[in-house]
């Protein structure tokens, strides 16, 4: 473990000169509309995180449709929280399944997605995505490389899965203003599928100690925010499930000297939208539900509509006082979304009901939801 954190170290300080001398030849993502940063010193961010992509075989032909029939087009499914997502000096996503190639394409149970998805998370301005989920493995190695590369092409960042051992050493680092943030993620499980052959790094599996150590290694390399990922809980049900309280308090208990190791915490996996509470001062949305998925039936054999429910989290976060200290979220905020299954979009659901679509209930019960667990209290607050 402690060599592992110490390549893990090494190659985020590396990946950090690299991305400083990207942006000195103005090399970085063309500008999304955001805020233009300070002349000089440190400056707060936004980040900006949303749930599961999750593209079952109705999406996969809406995206088809949206093309005109010829090729795959998700831009339309997503436009609607563009202006959300795009304005955030950081937005993660959750890619949740891996892509196929050449027209072969599947939904569930063994998900492959075309790879035209990649260009929609971009395009609607995500900058990276967590891969690691109980999907990951649906398609072995060849799914992970597709996925990647596609993302690669696209110009987004990802973390959770790799191609090649160094990859997987290598923390990924995200620029957010002035600040560095490294973007771990973790999965439970990849649905009883074995880590390829001679790779069992291809995956990011959760274990507690090691994610405090990847942490720590991040820190160590320079991160001035760590954020963590994590594909868990239990399906279906709107309460964190006890492995999930455990791991959180856990993972936001860990420190080095007066600093926690992990600044945020981001969970997927359970289809419907989940609480979010603050756990030894460190915001953790326990699930954010599917943000892009088909009509989705539960357990019980019902088409459930809260799988098509989900939220985004905004949090900004202000710089230390003093070098080494930590940057804090002075601002929380959830933004309650609906994919719309029979137009195929993803809907911000207090602007549409500001423009008059009755959408109210369910924009109030995502909200009980997300509140469930005394966030209000602590100064989260719903946003548009």
């Amino acid at each position: 473990m402690l060599a592992r954190s110490r390549q893990i170290a090494l190659a985020l300080t590396v990946v950090l000169a690299a991305g400083a001398a990207c942006q000195a030849r103005g090399q970085d993502k063309p500008d999304r509309g955001r805020p233009a940063p300070a002349a000089a010193g440190p400056r707060g961010f936004t980040l900006v995180a949303s749930g599961d992509v999750l593209p079952h075989s109705t999406i996969i032909d809406r995206a088809r449709f949206d093309a005109g029939g010829n090729g795959y087009d998700f831009r339309p499914m997503l436009a609607g929280i563009r202006s959300v997502v795009s304005r955030a000096d950081l937005s993660l996503c959750h890619m949740e399944t891996v892509y196929g190639a050449d027209g072969v394409y599947t939904g569930y149970p063994a998900f492959k997605s075309p790879p035209e998805v990649a260009r929609a998370l971009a395009v609607t301005g995500y900058d990276g995505c967590s891969t690691a989920s109980n999907h990951t493995l649906d398609d072995g190695a060849d799914g992970i490389r597709r996925t990647l590369d596609a993302l690669d092409r696209a110009g987004v960042r990802h973390a959770g899965s790799a191609r090649t051992e160094e990859e997987a050493r290598t923390t990924t680092v995200l620029r957010a203003g002035t600040a560095t943030v490294a973007h771990l993620a973790y999965t439970y499980d990849t649905n009883g599928f074995p880590l390829p052959d001679g790779q069992p790094w291809a995956v990011d599996l959760i274990d507690e100690a090691r994610i405090i150590e990847d942490a720590r290694a991040a820190r160590r390399g320079g991160a001035d925010v760590v954020a963590v990922s994590l594909h868990w809980g239990t399906e279906w049900q709107d309460a964190p499930d006890d492995r999930q309280l455990t791991l959180a308090r856990t993972l936001t208990a860990a420190r080095t000297g007066d600093r926690p190791d992990i600044d945020l915490i981001l969970g997927t996996h359970a289809h419907v939208p989940q609480a979010y509470e603050k756990v030894n001062g460190t915001w953790v949305i326990y699930g954010m539900g599917d943000q892009i998925a088909g009509e989705m039936t539960n357990h019980e054999g019902a088409k459930d509509p809260r799988g098509n429910q989900s939220t985004l989290g905004r949090f900004t976060f202000a710089p230390p006082a003093r070098p080494g200290e930590r940057w804090k979220v002075t601002k929380a905020e959830f933004v309650p979304q609906l994919f719309d299954v029979d137009a195929g979009r993803v809907v911000n659901l207090n602007r549409a009901i500001a423009q008059g679509a009755d959408a109210r209930a369910v924009r109030d019960r995502i909200r009980d939801v997300v509140l469930s667990r005394g966030a209000a209290g602590d100064g989260l607050v719903m946003g548009e």
